[in-house]
C-alpha cells in the first residue's frame, strides 16, 4: 500500500469560521459533501501559524490530531530537518492582525509565505504542489513574482476562491469556445475581500469563451449614483443584472436602487473586445449571481454558499487534495493571477477618483480546463453538506 502524502499547512491564524477553519479543518476531520462525508486521502503532517488568535482553535486541533506545530515555515516544510520532507503545501493567508493600506487592501503576507516555501524547494532541489488561498497578493508585482517563481521551480500551483466550485442554480457551465458576448457578476461585501470572489466568479465563466482568455486592457471602478448612471448609459447591462439577481434568493424586495446607499461597479474591458462588469450591492444582496449573453440569449444563475459546515470549501479542498495526489492542478492558476491584477487596478481606479486605468501588464493569455473540477451539479446542498461542524456557534 502506497504511503499517504504528507501535507504542511502554512497559515496566518486559526479561529472558528476563519479560512483556516473552513479549509484546514476539513483536511483533519473530512469533507462534508452532497455525496457524503469523505475522509481525507492525505495527512496534515506539519503546521506553521503566524499569529495565535484570541479565539484560537488551531492549537487544540493540532494537538487532537497529532499535528506538530513549528516555529517557522522552513521548519514546517522540513519537519524540523534540513531538506524538504513533505509532499505538498497548503497556504491559507487570510485573516489576522495585518495592516491595511490607503486603498483599503489588507496586506496579508502571502508573497512572503510563498517566498519562504520556494526557498526550501530551491535549496532542496525539488518542488511539490502548493495551493494558496484567495488572491495571490494585494499587488501585481508580488502576484506576478509568485507566478514566475512557481514556473521557474516547476511548482504545481493552484490558488483562488471557493466561488467557482459552489452550487449553481440553475446549473450553468459553458463549453470551451462558447461565444460569450457580454457578462456580469454581482455580490456584496468588501471591495477587496469579497470583490475578489465576485471577480473570480465572473472570470471562471468568461475564460471559457471563444478564443480562450486574452487578457484585460482596461478597468474602471465606479461608486454611488455613478453606478446607476453607468447602467443607464449601457456601460453595464441592466438586462444581465436582472437575469443574475432573479435567481438569487438572498436579496431584498424591490429595486437595487432602493436598498444600496453606496453601490460599486467594476467595469472590465478584455483584449478581444468583451465588456464585462461586477456589481457590489451592499444592502440589497446577501447572495451571489452571474449572467451572460451567448448568441443573443441572456441566462443567469445564483452561486450559492451554505453556512456551517461551509461545504463549498469541501469542494475547493477536494480539488486541492486532487492536485496534492496527482501533481496536476485542477484549473489554471492564471485565472487567479489575472483577477489579482485586475482587482489591484480597480482599487487604484477608485483611489485615483474612479478614473479609467489602462492595464497593458494584464496581457495574460491562457485556456480554461478541459475536464470539470470536482463539484456538485445540484442546485442546492444536501446530505452531509448541511451537517454543521460547529453547531455550538449557532447558539451565540
Amino acid at each position: 500500500m502506497a504511503e499517504r502524502k504528507k501535507i504542511a499547512a502554512v497559515i496566518t491564524t486559526y479561529f472558528p469560521r476563519s479560512h483556516a477553519d473552513v479549509i484546514l479543518t476539513k483536511f483533519l476531520k473530512g469533507f462534508p459533501t452532497d455525496e457524503g462525508h469523505l475522509e481525507p486521502q492525505v495527512d496534515v503532517a506539519a503546521m506553521y501559524m503566524d499569529q495565535i488568535h484570541e479565539r484560537d482553535v488551531g492549537v487544540e486541533l493540532a494537538k487532537e490530531y497529532g499535528v506538530p506545530m513549528f516555529r517557522s515555515i522552513p521548519e514546517a516544510l522540513t519537519l524540523g530537518g534540513k531538506e524538504l520532507a513533505v509532499d505538498a503545501v497548503l497556504v491559507i493567508g487570510e485573516h489576522g492582525d495585518y495592516a491595511w493600506n490607503e486603498k483599503e487592501q489588507h496586506l496579508y503576507p502571502r508573497k512572503y509565505f510563498f517566498e519562504q516555501i520556494c526557498g526550501v524547494f530551491a535549496t532542496s532541489g525539488r518542488s511539490v504542489p502548493v495551493f494558496s488561498d484567495k488572491h495571490l497578493s494585494y499587488n501585481w508585482h508580488d502576484a506576478k513574482w509568485m507566478y514566475d517563481r512557481s514556473r521557474e521551480l516547476d511548482v504545481p500551483f493552484m490558488a483562488g476562491s471557493s466561488l467557482p466550485l459552489a452550487w449553481r442554480s440553475p446549473w450553468m457551465e459553458y463549453e470551451l469556445e462558447t461565444d460569450v458576448e457580454a457578462a456580469l457578476s454581482m455580490a456584496r461585501g468588501g471591495l477587496d475581500s469579497y470583490g475578489f470572489h465576485a471577480l473570480e466568479t465572473l472570470q471562471c465563466m468568461v475564460e471559457r469563451r471563444k478564443g480562450a482568455e486574452t487578457g484585460i486592457v482596461a478597468v474602471q471602478c465606479l461608486e454611488g449614483d455613478a453606478v446607476w448612471k453607468a447602467g443607464d448609459e449601457g456601460l453595464w447591462s441592466r438586462e444581465l443584472a436582472d437575469a443574475a439577481r432573479e435567481s438569487i434568493e438572498g436579496k431584498e424586495d424591490g429595486a437595487m436602487e432602493d436598498h444600496c446607499q453606496n453601490p460599486a461597479a467594476y467595469l472590465i474591458e478584455y483584449a478581444d473586445g468583451l465588456q464585462a462588469a461586477t456589481l457590489m450591492l451592499n444592502g440589497y444582496l446577501q447572495g451571489w449571481g452571474y449572467a451572460g449573453q451567448v448568441n443573443g440569449e441572456v441566462k443567469g444563475m445564483e452561486v450559492y454558499l451554505p453556512d456551517d459546515p461551509h461545504a463549498h470549501f469541501s469542494y475547493l479542498s477536494l480539488n486541492i487534495q486532487e492536485m496534492f495526489l496527482t501533481g496536476q492542478p485542477q484549473y489554471p492558476v492564471e485565472r487567479t493571477l489575472l483577477v489579482s491584477g485586475a482587482l489591484e487596478a480597480l482599487l487604484d481606479s477608485r483611489h485615483q477618483g474612479h478614473v479609467r486605468i489602462e492595464t497593458p501588464h494584464l496581457n495574460l493569455t491562457y485556456r480554461s480546463y478541459e475536464q470539470l473540477p470536482i463539484r456538485s451539479q445540484a442546485p442546492r446542498p444536501s446530505g452531509a453538506s448541511l451537517v454543521p461542524f460547529r453547531p455550538e456557534l449557532k447558539k451565540r
